[in-house]
């Protein structure tokens, strides 16, 4: 992942599903990637969406998660100056959003919804 080109969102717009059709990929290592992603949910808010979206598939993953994953990392690498920064002499007013879709997920018909 050092040589590849960085990239500006977490995640493609496609959805992800379980098309069990597609070529399955080491469970271990796939475990492993999003569990290194999980970690730095901590810091880097802006990965959580992306990281559960892929932590969903990981009983029977494949080629297509995996390359979601690897997205992840492209936009890390990307956005490597980013973090979070709250600097305690100035005022500071946190505001909280949140969003949701109806039925998004392709395989449960449930919705997602995240709060930042």
């Amino acid at each position: 992942m050092t040589s590849c080109d960085g990239i500006g969102t977490p995640m493609a717009t496609k959805h992800l599903d379980a098309d069990l059709s597609r070529t399955p990929v080491d469970q271990t290592k796939y475990r492993s990637k999003v569990g290194a992603l999980m970690y730095l949910t901590a810091s880097r808010l802006d990965i959580m969406h992306a990281t559960c979206y892929c932590a969903r598939y990981q009983a029977q993953p494949n080629e297509k998660h995996l390359t979601a994953v690897k997205w992840i990392f492209r936009y890390l690498k990307d956005t490597i100056h980013m973090r979070l920064w709250y600097p305690k002499d100035t005022g500071f007013e946190l505001t909280a959003f949140s969003d949701s879709d109806h039925a998004g997920c392709l395989d449960s018909c449930k919705s997602t919804s995240r709060g930042i």
